[in-house]
């Protein structure tokens, strides 16, 4: 079946039924833009959900694809390779991380988080049976998203993305976001790490504030957890730093990217300290196409985009033409009751009136060649 004999009808004939994608199918995308099979041109306001962070087929980066493409495609974790070595090289000289560990996604990247977590606790604090740590509570957070895995979904606090999979995995206590009180009484010596992301992303572009994450990093310290920032959507420039825990002046122990890291190319990063990567041991954790020569060719060359200066000076110029338009339009219609975010992670809370038509929105959006996104309740 050649692309032409295809269409969005074809979706519902040959595909499992857990997407409802929209009603064209893109088939060519520069910059900002995409344009369907009709050659209908969009504006793209998605990014791929977070992932598009250069745009679409930025020369740079199609460059690197190109160039490695003809090199070495594929290793797997019984060789190290140029690029990934590279890559990492260049996250340690830019973050707070001495180690790092590549995988293929943001929800493989946070189960690595989580499991090394638990690990370093079994490592230090091991149960009377020398085989499990009692220390092994995981504190997530309500309407958080940490992925798709059985365990990554439980640690987000949403139950819709649970229900039907039971029975789930335990220890983990959710709490609600941006309540230090909450944290507070909940977490003790039994506590083994804290996630939390800096910007809720799917739970509806909410920050955190500043006060949060540092009383969460103080309690971490206290109670002897880690304390894991899933910057998976928010991080790689979007907030204007590299990562946003820069912004809010809070060090994690583990930090997680992926989605805008390849900028459309599935990769995936836990970043952490040399005390704490040692409890990952040889074969205790591992992916067959983490550091893909492809993908740390890509991202390397993403993160070079990205973390130029004069890149990360525009977030905050394009963030302030983006509102200033948004307040215009919610000045003449009366369409939202908040606007939200940081840098270009930028979420409106429907007014009363609108409630629940988020996919209305979407849609009416997408006959005008403007591509959105739902995040949280429609």
């Amino acid at each position: 079946m050649t692309p032409a004999e295809v269409s969005r009808e074809t979706f519902d004939k040959v595909m499992v039924p857990n997407y409802a994608p929209g009603g064209f199918v893109p088939v060519r995308g520069q910059g900002s833009r995409v344009w369907d099979q009709a050659g209908r041109e969009y504006v793209d306001f998605a990014g791929g959900i977070a992932v598009s962070a250069v745009g679409h087929v930025h020369e740079k980066v199609v460059a690197a694809l190109t160039e490695q493409a003809g090199k070495l495609w594929h290793v797997a974790n019984v060789l190290t390779n140029e690029p990934a070595l590279a890559l990492a090289q260049y996250l340690v000289a830019h973050t707070f991380a001495e180690r790092v560990f590549f995988c293929n996604s943001g929800a493989e990247a946070n189960e690595a988080a989580l499991k090394l977590a638990r690990k370093v606790a079994s490592d230090q604090y091991p149960g009377a049976d020398e085989k499990d740590s009692e220390k092994n509570q995981i504190i997530a957070f309500e309407n958080s998203f940490h992925g798709r895995t059985l365990f990554t979904v439980t640690v987000g606090g949403q139950p819709k993305y649970t229900k039907g999979f039971g029975p789930l995995p335990q220890g983990i206590t959710h709490l609600p976001f941006n309540d230090l009180d909450a944290a507070r009484k909940a977490m003790s010596d039994k506590t083994c790490c804290v996630i939390v992301e800096p910007i809720q992303g799917e739970g509806g572009v909410t920050s955190a504030r500043q006060e949060f994450l540092q009383g969460l990093r103080e309690l971490c310290t206290q109670h002897e957890a880690l304390l894991i920032f899933d910057e998976v959507q928010c991080g790689v420039g979007r907030t204007g730093c590299l990562y946003a825990y820069e912004k809010f002046g809070v060090k994690p122990d583990i930090l997680t990217t992926a989605k805008g890291l390849g900028g459309g190319f599935p990769v995936g990063a836990m970043l952490t300290s040399e005390k704490i990567a040692a409890s990952f041991g040889v074969g205790a954790h591992g992916s067959t196409y983490g550091g893909n020569p492809l993908a740390c060719a890509v991202a390397k060359a993403v993160l070079e985009v990205v973390n130029a200066p004069e890149t990360l000076r525009g977030v905050a110029l394009r963030r302030q033409w983006l509102v200033d338009g948004l307040h215009l339009l919610n000045k003449k219609y009366g369409i939202f009751v908040e606007i939200r975010g940081e840098g270009l992670l930028i979420g409106c809370e429907l007014a009363e009136k609108w409630k629940g038509r988020g996919k209305d929105f979407v849609k009416a959006a997408e006959q005008n060649g403007l591509m959105l996104l739902i995040a949280g309740r429609t």
